[in-house]
């Protein structure tokens, strides 16, 4: 249900709420309604700098970096449990703010939560090591100390996951953080300051800014006393958090963005694939990175196939994302609205059959899209080596595994593949030469906390979850130690 007035939200900065200094706030209404359901703080410099400046104390004077892994595991384990307790909510504020279904916001809560459970057991296991054989005069040490301060910047896509796949990592190497969500999605993110404030995380370890990418994403890009950036968003964004690290060559942890195909061999099980390539697609709208929008179907099935998905991809239930039968809900802007129409106006004029779709839809007062089906994609279309971040499926068809591992590699991006097939040869062969992050085998989109997630080329830099995420939030150092007397190199000449 629709709240009778908006939520209210103001920065997070040094342990409390305060309002943007400049006094401004912004608004945002609902995609799937258009009612009024948040109004923020709109930071700019001024707060991007004070924010930083907590953080930066923080890390160099206060108590959190030199905590024991022990005292860390029990902050973000009582995250965790607050998280859990505040569901409903969270995943209220989430519907209302991009458009997804309610359904799915509450699945997504509880697996953030569970994001917080596992980073809290990697506090205790920071570790390096020693090399004991460089001599019986000295001894050598490798340890990982936290990176610093680190600005986060997260999509509206999935507000409280994305922060999740992140936030608790830097907390358990030690860093300080100042994280500037979505502008279309800033609400639990800003209630994730209250939830970690009553965790015990100290004042000024998490600082929060509701704002626009110019200037507190750009401020915060350059900011000479962030020593990290961590980004999820698109490529071209991306790039220019790159470019603005420059400034101090700061570390940057990039996920970006994805064309991400399913080959369907003719062996595979063919009900499990079905079934996957239609919730790759629709699943959050097709607002999603690791969306299946690339389906490769070897040809002796490929007619029947489609058929198939069409037949199901129209059955699956479009609208109020407060409805909980819906599966399909609003697009969260005009502009990525208009991106998605005018990107199904390219298939059709570059000669791609359209299957199923590819109309605006008449619900609410909201934007809704027909999931779209495209078939006789060519490889070097648009819609088959563009991210159009919306339920639109480019299927092509292919006679080898060969031709199908050349299709896979030949957009820009690496994040993700599906392989569906009976032949181990088939599943091994392609999940080795396909340059992804992730490869599903007979799977599509199951997500683990303990697995890495990133990309190849521009799908990003880095790894997001698993033990080797900590890595990311942290610098090596070398310690060496000489024991014993040393004998100087000018006073043995005396």
């Amino acid at each position: 249900m629709i709240p009778k007035t908006p939520f209210q939200y103001n920065l997070w900065i040094n342990g409390r709420e305060l309002p943007a200094q400049s006094g401004k706030r912004f608004e945002r209404r609902s995609p799937a309604h258009d009612a009024l359901v948040g109004e923020y703080a709109e930071a700019g410099v001024a707060d991007v700098d004070a924010a930083v400046q907590a953080a930066r104390q923080a890390f160099d004077r206060g108590p959190w970096r030199n905590s024991s892994g022990a005292d860390r595991m029990k902050a973000l384990l009582k995250a965790s449990e607050l998280i859990r307790q505040q569901k409903e909510e969270l995943a209220l504020i989430e519907t209302l703010e991009s458009g997804k279904p309610i359904s799915q916001a509450r699945d997504e809560v509880d697996w953030a939560a569970g994001l917080w459970d596992y980073s809290a057991a990697l506090c205790r296991h920071i570790h390096g090591d020693s090399y004991n054989a460089l001599g019986p005069a000295m001894l050598g040490l490798v340890i990982r100390e936290p990176v610093g301060v680190v600005g986060m910047i997260t999509p509206w896509n999935f507000p409280l996951l994305i922060i999740s796949q992140k936030l608790p990592f830097a907390l358990a190497a030690g860093c300080t953080c100042v994280i500037k969500p979505s502008e279309l999605t800033s609400g639990t993110t800003l209630r994730l300051g209250k939830i970690l404030a009553e965790a015990g995380i100290p004042e000024g370890v998490v600082n929060i800014l509701s704002g626009y990418g110019d200037p507190v994403g750009s401020r915060l890009s350059l900011h000479p006393d962030v020593d990290m950036m961590s980004f999820t968003g698109s490529t071209n964004v991306g790039k220019a958090v790159v470019n603005a690290a420059r400034n101090n060559l700061k570390k940057v942890e990039l996920e970006l963005g994805g064309k991400n195909p399913q080959i369907i061999f003719a062996d595979a099980d063919l009900d499990a694939a079905l079934d996957a390539s239609v919730f790759g697609i629709c699943f959050n709208m097709g607002e999603c990175c690791n969306s299946g929008s690339r389906l490769l179907i070897q040809r002796p099935v490929a007619q029947e196939f489609v058929q198939r998905v069409v037949q199901l991809a129209r059955a699956v239930p479009v609208g109020d994302p407060l409805d909980e039968n819906t599966k399909i809900g609003a697009i969260v802007n005009e502009q990525q609205f208009n991106k998605i129409i005018g990107y199904i106006d390219q298939g059709r004029s570059a000669g791609a059959r359209l299957q199923l779709g590819g109309e605006p839809l008449n619900i609410l007062n909201g934007r809704f899209v027909q999931t779209t089906v495209f078939d006789e994609v060519r490889a070097d279309m648009a819609i088959a080596r563009e991210e159009i971040f919306g339920p639109v499926l480019s299927i092509l068809t292919f006679d080898t595994r060969e031709e199908a591992i050349e299709i896979a590699n030949s957009t820009n991006y690496g994040l993700s593949c599906g392989v569906w097939t009976r032949d181990l040869d088939n599943a091994l062969s392609v999940g080795r030469s396909v340059r992804a992050g992730t490869v599903w085998v007979n799977t599509f989109m199951d997500g683990y906390a303990e697995l890495p997630f990133g990309g190849y080329k521009e799908s990003g830099l880095g790894r997001e979850l698993g033990r080797f995420a900590i890595d990311e939030f942290t610098e090596l150092k070398t310690i060496q130690v000489h024991l014993g007397p040393r004998t100087s190199w000018w006073a043995s000449k005396k």
